[in-house]
């Protein structure tokens, strides 16, 4: 049979040849590194027999694919040491993540009921001892009445429950040493390779998310080949405990969460509102260049929106309870279709169980809190007639969405339940889209350049072919939406990969997955084309030959949303803002109370120019005020003593230069034109 190399190349082997047969056929130094194999675009086990003409590549620990067989094989060898510990655990789900793998598990009918992280060195050592075995990991088709008499056998109800949504002949057991676990794989050849693990910390998790549901402790681990790479990393994650976004927020006086408003949802201080307000007024001014128009919408709608937009049901599981006005819960009986049939003070009344779960979707009528704001801004395009003339139409919102996330998976400001999304909708032709989509890409790339974001992947996120009820339109639609997004990245001259399942369910999208400065990546611009709302809301425009035509929908978002883009930018600059960003760009500290009068005019003329500065008054001796103002990590420092007040001069002192941090003496003119000569440089304005 004939395999093709990534680069192209074919090469020549047996029928039923594996994937370690091929890694031997082109180096034995690839045989030993090879972990795992893709195939098609999808990783296996390495020891399947590879399909005659397929185009495979050969995973090492180097490959994405590679660390996730590794780590999911080590999720599996942390479960094999439970049970060998805790007799009794019953064990959920124990996939491979981003950086690492964990396991859901249920200890409370074992002697060990509760774990701390005392207990994480004695499970780790024992990891390593089994690991030594160099255990195969086998992989079998199970019929599912085996499978379900091999879990009721071993009384684990949530491997019993994960089977009833599994078709017979979709089996699959893996097998190494005495552990047997329902798994779709991929794994690695054995247990051998790993030689390094680390339990990182414990967490309790719902049952399938459900907050209804048992509660299991989530054991976090990573795995790794050497003990080297182990000790880089965990240099890493002290390095990210430093930068974390919400360790720095509270240091800097940028946001807060309130018990007494509620989880998720993140409470801007002034300095956070002054940042804010910086990154909003920053991509305003790049709209206006590009001819976006500002719209504001409610903050909540009618189900009948949503409904007809798709997001309910579509994002029930996403979504705050609705809110029925009492006695219309369903038909006739609810709101009216005119917004003057709903008289002022109409009851609302919440509707759900409270856990965030949407009630059974039928024809109730309501309102929701909105999860997305593009269904408004189908109802300001459809608010009057348009000609083909009048398009493109960029219609842009600072809107503020709800979604219920998990409380055990919210995190700070990267993961919330109320957050702003900079988002636009452009509504053009089909001959517009291929331009407009370059002309979003190359305003998401100045918003990265100017905060300094270098290292990324553009993502092409594409429906997944096996699962289409996920999606809505036309499977022609998906096609042409799916190469157009194709052309205007290459046109841009961005490289891209391809990743299945990860479209929104209207339409295929181009993300950008950021990698900051400790190597971790973050999605945060995305750019998407739709052509199904227009046909859902039978949005229109007359084309050249007076026919009404559906207009093309592209959804934009450069930042995402404001809180996670903070938050990531916080953690990529450890608090470090540029000067054009940072929420305190200079402060100004008098040596004694005698130079208070001239520290403040000082500040006025810096004010004047548009820069935010303050001064520190305090009857504190000036290093104290510079140490306070470096914690602060305020770029730029001036102080004046008697000599600068009787020259008209400021000693100038830049924020975390070590002992380059003094920069000399400079006349305030000049230093203000320098100050925003560097704003501009920064914003690629200059």
């Amino acid at each position: 049979m004939q395999i093709t190399l990534p680069d192209g190349s074919t090469r020549d082997l047996p029928d039923g040849a594996t994937g370690r047969d091929l890694a031997q056929d082109i180096s034995a130094g690839l045989a030993r590194a090879a972990l795992a194999v893709e195939v098609d675009g999808e990783v296996r086990d390495l020891d399947r027999p590879l399909p005659d003409g397929a185009t495979v590549s050969i995973l090492t620990w180097d490959s994405e694919g590679g660390k996730a067989a590794f780590w999911h094989s080590s999720a599996h060898l942390m479960a094999e040491a439970l049970e060998a510990l805790y007799p009794g655990v019953k064990l959920g789900i124990g996939p491979a993540i981003e950086s690492g793998f964990y396991y859901d598990v249920d200890l409370s009918r074992t002697d060990h009921p509760v774990l701390s992280a005392d207990d994480l060195p004695e499970i780790e050592k024992k990891m390593i001892e089994l690991a030594r075995q160099d255990s195969a990991f086998e992989r079998r088709d199970v019929p599912k009445a085996e499978a379900v008499a091999h879990f009721e056998a071993k009384g684990d109800p949530y491997k019993l429950e994960l089977l009833e949504g599994l078709e017979d002949g979709a089996i699959t057991f893996y097998t190494q040493g005495g552990f047997t676990d329902l798994c779709r794989g991929p794994h690695i050849a054995s247990t051998k390779p790993i030689k390094a693990v680390k339990l990182l910390n414990l967490a309790g998790a719902y049952w399938r998310g459900d907050e209804s549901r048992p509660q299991l402790t989530r054991i976090y681990g990573v795995s790794f080949p050497k003990q080297k790479l182990l000790e880089e990393h965990l240099e890493r994650l002290e390095l990210a405990k430093q930068r974390d976004h919400r360790k720095l927020g509270r240091e800097l006086e940028l946001f807060m969460f309130s018990d007494k408003v509620g989880p998720g949802l993140p409470i801007w201080l002034p300095k956070g509102a002054r940042l804010r307000e910086t990154l909003v007024d920053f991509l305003k001014e790049e709209q206006v260049k590009r001819g976006y128009e500002p719209v504001v919408t409610p903050h909540i709608g009618r189900l009948e929106l949503y409904r007809t937009s798709g997001h309910y049901p579509y994002y029930s599981d996403s979504q705050f309870p609705p809110m029925f006005e009492k006695g219309g819960a369903s038909g006739s009986a609810g709101l009216g279709t005119e917004a003057e049939d709903v008289s002022e003070g109409a009851e609302i009344a919440n509707a759900g169980d409270g856990t965030g779960a949407a009630p059974v979707v039928g024809d109730e009528q309501g309102y929701l809190l909105k999860p997305m704001n593009c269904p408004h801004h189908t109802q300001v395009y459809a608010h009057k007639p348009h000609s083909y003339r009048d398009l493109p139409v960029r219609l842009a919102e600072f809107g503020t969405v709800y979604r219920y996330e998990q409380s055990g998976e919210l995190g700070g400001l990267t993961r919330v339940r109320g957050f702003t999304q900079d988002d636009a909708h452009i509504f053009c032709t089909p001959a517009q889209v291929k331009d407009e989509f370059k002309n979003v890409i190359d305003l998401t790339l100045t918003v990265l350049k100017a905060l300094a974001f270098e290292d990324f992947t553009a993502q092409v996120s594409l429906r997944d072919p096996a699962n289409t009820e996920k999606y809505i339109g036309e499977p022609a639609q998906w096609d042409d939406a799916e190469q157009a997004i194709r052309e205007a990245a290459a046109e841009m001259g961005l490289e891209t990969v391809e990743e299945e399942g990860e479209a929104a369910f209207y339409g295929p999208k181009l993300d950008f997955m950021v990698k900051d400065a400790l190597g971790r990546k973050w999605q945060l611009g995305t750019v998407q084309l739709d052509y199904n709302l227009p046909e859902r809301f039978d949005l229109t425009y007359v084309d050249e030959n007076d026919a009404r035509v559906r207009p093309v929908m592209i959804h934009r978002a450069p930042f995402g949303s404001l809180e996670r883009f903070v938050g990531v930018m916080l953690e990529h600059t450890g608090g470090n803002l540029p000067l054009w960003l940072a929420p305190t760009q200079v402060k100004v500290l008098p040596i004694t109370d005698d130079q208070n009068a001239y520290a403040q005019s000082v500040a006025a003329d810096l004010k004047g120019a548009g820069l935010r500065v303050e001064v520190d008054t305090r009857s504190e001796k000036v290093g104290r005020k510079i140490r306070d103002a470096e914690v602060e990590k305020v770029p730029v420092m001036l102080i004046v003593g008697r000599s600068e007040a009787e020259a008209d001069t400021v000693s100038v002192r830049r924020h975390g230069l070590g002992d380059e941090s003094d920069q000399g003496t400079s006349e305030v003119p000049a230093l203000r034109q320098s100050l925003l000569d560097e704003i501009a440089r920064q914003l690629g304005r200059a």
